[in-house]
């Protein structure tokens, strides 16, 4: 069991990402599924919602609620039953590190988990692609900068996610790999990791752009392109 889809970035509004936003509808098996949008990386952001409803709502015939968890008093069995509810959650991007707090605060890293293990399909973009991986490698919000922030994710996929890879200033990542125990996954834009029960496959919505595998041994990295449509085992 477990579904995910890490997106490496895109403009979702200008359906930059729209083969891979379709693709997670098909990936529920609902003709209409709920999908719970969770935007607290953004502060919550309302245009935020608006484009989720447009692309997702709309045009893909989602079902559409949203999880808002900044200066609002829902309880923790709400939280619950909102996640455990539906048949799709989508993780907007923003502040991962921050994002990571309050969901912990709010207790809704427990409760993806138990997403996860009910066979509801995680995704996301950005910090909302991070948040499914062991750790990440976050840019800090500034455009262009890439001062390392680590930040510590659910642990669904093993490995540390480093998205906006084709973005100015991505090798942080590469020299943050050579002290790293863990795999990395580098995801250019439009271009989305997924994962179904132990298996991976590379799905993007621009053929140009890649997804790279990460590995360290001993010093030495060794990175490979991702480019199988198909299911394969994961590490």
């Amino acid at each position: 069991m477990g579904k995910i889809v890490a997106i490496g970035g895109g403009e979702i509004l200008n359906n930059e990402t729209f083969i891979i936003d379709k693709f997670i509808v098909q990936f529920s098996e609902k003709k209409n599924p709920k999908l719970l949008f969770i935007p607290t990386a953004s502060g919550d952001s309302q245009g935020y919602i608006k484009t989720i409803q447009s692309i997702y709502g709309d045009k893909l015939g989602c079902i559409i609620d949203t999880l808002l968890l900044i200066n609002n008093d829902i309880t923790e069995n709400e939280i619950k039953e909102k996640i455990l509810s539906s048949d799709i959650i989508y993780v907007g991007g923003g502040d991962t590190v921050k994002m990571m707090e309050i969901w912990k605060d709010r207790k809704v890293d427990i409760f993806l988990k138990e997403a996860f293990h009910k066979n509801i399909v995680l995704s996301g973009i950005s910090a909302g692609a991070i948040c499914w991986f062991d750790k990440g490698h976050s840019s800090l919000l500034n455009p262009g900068l890439w001062d390392y922030e680590p930040a510590i994710g659910l642990g669904l996929i093993h490995g540390i996610n480093c998205p906006h890879y084709n973005e100015i200033g991505h090798e942080s990542f590469d020299i943050a790999m050579k002290t790293e125990k863990l795999p990395g996954i580098a995801l250019e834009n439009n271009c989305a990791f997924v994962i179904h029960n132990d298996n991976y496959k590379i799905i993007k919505s621009n053929s140009n752009k890649n997804c790279y595998y990460f590995k360290n041994n001993n010093g030495t990295i060794e990175k490979n392109l991702l480019n199988n449509s198909d299911f394969l085992p994961w590490v």
